[in-house]
């Protein structure tokens, strides 16, 4: 017996951000960081993922956790800054990611830290 492994994925970001707006959107994209940071250091670190992944009641392995820390960690501390995190979170939408560059950017970066222009996320 094959097993089909492929998963149909459907983006939301795009729907979200023509509801919300860009504003509202990278608000709710801070929302979910804050939602997994450890509170004490600020970011989400392997141990703060790992906790609420089990209070989501998600079951993911330690190292599907630790990749996805290292897919998105830009600075290589091991966490995820809430830049980092935003950025990641644009990196993995597809329909954002080949919206190009003919659509707004925010101007302090994806969750308004930083103001390096390499960093600027397409939002719209």
């Amino acid at each position: 017996m094959d097993l089909d492994y492929l998963l149909d994925f459907e983006d939301y970001f795009p729907s979200m951000i023509s509801r919300m707006g860009a504003e509202g959107f990278i608000a709710e994209l801070c929302n979910g960081f804050r939602l997994l940071m450890d509170v004490n250091k600020g970011l989400i670190t392997f141990e703060s993922l790992k906790l609420n992944c089990y209070l989501l009641g998600l079951d993911v392995r330690d190292d599907e956790l630790a990749c996805m820390l290292m897919e998105g960690d830009l600075d290589g501390d091991g966490a995820l800054s809430q830049m980092e995190f935003c950025i990641l979170m644009f990196r993995l939408s597809p329909c954002l990611m080949d919206d190009g560059p003919n659509k707004m950017c925010t101007p302090q970066g994806a969750c308004g830290g930083g103001g390096d222009p390499m960093l600027m996320m397409n939002v719209m």
